[in-house]
């Protein structure tokens, strides 16, 4: 049985495609929190990206799981030797290397170490090698193919995996090696596999090293918009700084815990504000103000959540509230003058709603106008009262009657 180890090193995060979002770029709201990069700001926002096919899935469900194993097809001998890893085609791997005599398959939650190089499938044109990059497998920290693919594999085996663009880095791309929608060829050798860490029993050191970790993972999802990934990542980073310690943190730790907790939270809204999941980002954006009631991203995002809810009447209080904190900001001074005129436009229709269902109004809100009487028409009240007074009368001649 392996021993326990370290929480793995912090593998390479791979840099940001261009025209994706730059995180904490000032005043755009849309990107994330926590990052060493200083760019020009960019207007561009991930929103208008295409959709992943998955994003049915909600952020919980994490990765796609491997298939049973299929051989691709027999139109040829080298065709025979491919494993169809979930069935579509799109991930396929083939044994290079075979793994010496009783070597054994790695489990989710190991830390796998593999050395890795990647190439373009049109051309063969290398475009990265790691000599050796750990992760934690099941978790999705570099690319989605590697993890389903190396849960496939035995210690010490060497494979050649096919990936489409969908589990690689998708409609993005990474600039300037890797084009848009490109298909890569991956060489894997699968080189150790140990026991994650017990998150009970890391270091306050070690705890703030492991989250930051998975939510730079998060943040580089994010900006090739895998916001199902993304979210997963924000979520692995929560409970490795949620969980029970057996050890001391010290207050300096707690407090840089806590911020990090926050900073994850704002990005897990965000993941879940693009997936339209407007339940989940509310709860992340009101569970990050508990801790930070000032926290301006959090604030933002809570108002953006509730106008898309159509909740205009408790979105413009937050916002301003922002505002108040932030007066230059021109994100929410736009994003506030929008949902004012919005809710001005929603209390007219509501307006003109209730007038209609009252008859008070027509379908266009103007009062609704009388049915045209003709010549001899006679409006019932009228008719009414004179019924009356002559009744009246006749009852007033009885009684003079009866007197004489």
């Amino acid at each position: 049985m392996a021993s326990k180890a370290a929480p793995a090193d912090p593998s390479p995060v791979s840099p940001p495609p261009p025209g994706a979002a730059q995180l904490d770029s000032g005043e755009d709201f849309e990107v994330l929190d926590g990052t060493e990069e200083e760019e020009e700001e960019d207007d561009d926002d991930l929103s208008e990206l295409p959709p992943l096919e998955d994003l049915g899935a909600a952020p919980s469900e994490g990765p796609a799981e491997p298939a049973p194993s299929e051989e691709a097809g027999s139109s040829s001998p080298l065709q025979e030797e491919w494993m169809d890893i979930l069935g579509n085609g799109l991930l396929r791997k083939k044994i290079l290397v075979a793994a010496p005599p009783g070597a054994e398959r790695p489990s989710k939650g190991q830390d796998v170490t593999v050395q890795l190089k990647v190439s373009l499938e049109d051309d063969g044109t290398q475009v990265e090698e790691q000599p050796s990059l750990t992760f934690t497998l099941g978790d999705c920290d570099f690319l989605q193919a590697l993890d389903l693919s190396v849960q496939l594999m035995n210690v010490g085996e060497t494979a050649l995996i096919i990936a489409d663009a969908k589990y690689c880095y998708g409609s993005c791309g990474r600039s300037p090696a890797i084009p848009p929608n490109s298909t890569l060829r991956l060489e894997v050798a699968l080189q150790n596999a140990v026991d994650g860490p017990d998150l009970e029993l890391l270091s306050g050191r070690e705890r703030i090293s492991l989250a930051d970790h998975k939510r730079e993972c998060g943040n580089a999802h994010y900006q090739r918009a895998d916001f199902v990934l993304a979210a997963n990542s924000y979520d692995l980073a929560l409970k490795a700084i949620g969980a029970s310690s057996k050890v001391d943190v010290s207050p300096e730790e707690e407090a840089e815990l806590l911020e990090l907790k926050v900073k994850c939270l704002n990005n897990l809204a965000a993941s879940q504000l693009k997936l339209d999941h407007y339940s989940a980002a509310l709860s992340s954006c009101s569970l990050a103000l508990s801790h930070q009631p000032d926290n301006i991203k959090a604030l933002f995002r809570k108002g953006k959540v509730l106008a898309q809810q159509g909740e205009y009447a408790e979105a413009i209080p937050i916002l301003r509230a922002a505002l108040k904190l932030e007066p230059s900001n021109k994100t929410i001074h736009s994003e506030l003058s929008k949902l004012v005129k919005k809710h001005a436009a929603q209390r007219h229709t509501e307006t003109a709603m209730y007038k209609k269902m009252l008859g008070t109004a027509g379908a266009s809100g103007v009062p609704a106008k009388s049915p045209a009487k003709g010549p001899w028409s006679i409006p019932w009240k009228w008719l009414f009262g004179a019924t009356a007074v002559a009744l009246g009368g006749v009852a007033l001649s009885v009684v003079i009657a009866a007197r004489n």
